[in-house]
């Protein structure tokens, strides 16, 4: 059996026809062909599934669509602005902080939600922060110093 559950997906209305165990990741995906969405682990252990849930990150591995429903949702595609990529995605850029990319969609939500509650981070806080995604290829240390660039940015644009 079906349910027909409406979704906000990067500012649209969208619509979709899910089985009650259809995974957010998988609706996501599958349903509504936003791929940029990366399933990993499928256990909510790597974190490159993340993506916002009313501005709150979530791991859309473990989220049922269902649950999901009337909310809005922000996935990688949804980050950047009309006028171009957001901070974050240009200090990811600018910091090299991806190689394969396959990390990165949940990297740029999660670090998006936490710049917009903690403008100017410590050292230890961006290491908190990213503690729940892995990456197999940088090292972290150009992802740590994105965090840091990505927040220098916000506030130049703030000024």
């Amino acid at each position: 059996m079906n349910h027909a559950i409406t979704l906000t997906v990067n500012g649209v209305v969208r619509e979709a026809s899910v089985p009650a165990r259809r995974l957010l990741s998988d609706c996501l995906r599958h349903d509504l062909g936003l791929t940029g969405t990366h399933v990993g682990c499928e256990h909510g252990v790597c974190g490159a599934c993340t993506v916002l849930l009313d501005g709150e990150p979530v791991r859309s591995c473990l989220t049922f669509a269902v649950t999901a429903d009337g909310h809005e949702i922000t996935t990688v595609e949804g980050l950047a602005g009309d006028d171009g990529l957001s901070p974050v995605q240009r200090a990811f850029t600018e910091c090299h902080g991806l190689q394969c990319g396959f990390c990165t969609p949940g990297f740029l939500c999660t670090v998006t939600a936490f710049l917009r509650e903690t403008p100017a981070p410590t050292e230890e806080e961006v290491l908190e922060a990213v503690s729940g995604n892995l990456c197999r290829c940088t090292g972290y240390q150009n992802i740590i110093k994105a965090v840091h660039r990505a927040a220098e940015i916000q506030a130049e644009e703030a000024r």
